[in-house]
């Protein structure tokens, strides 16, 4: 058993917060309702999309990891979506979006 709140949760927490500093969340896929993994990407207006993902390490301790992908966020997500259909890809266009990331998703 762990301890860790279920996926559905997290990203509607998320999204609740990025809402109310005035940003704006939205979920571009639905993975499964607990233990689906979470690819957050964030909007940049002055670079490409940056693509963050939850990662749970061996000791079940969460981290975001910054993923680099060179066929751009869109056809990444896409492609991870594919091989993993309990993945949920949260967009987030907000300031300091990682911050918002980080506070929520590595809380728990």
């Amino acid at each position: 058993m762990t301890d860790r709140l279920p996926t559905h949760l997290i990203v509607g927490a998320l999204l609740r917060r990025v809402n109310d500093a005035g940003g704006i969340g939205v979920v571009r896929a639905r993975g499964d309702a607990n233990g689906g993994a979470i690819m957050v990407l964030i909007e940049d207006r002055t670079g490409p999309t940056r693509v963050l993902e939850r990662t749970i390490g061996f000791d079940g301790v969460a981290s975001l990891t910054d993923s680099a992908p060179s066929d751009g966020a869109e056809s990444y997500w896409r492609r991870r979506r594919s091989s993993d259909p309990d993945l949920w890809v949260v967009e987030l266009d907000v300031p300091e979006a990682e911050r918002f990331a980080a506070e929520t998703i590595l809380t728990n």
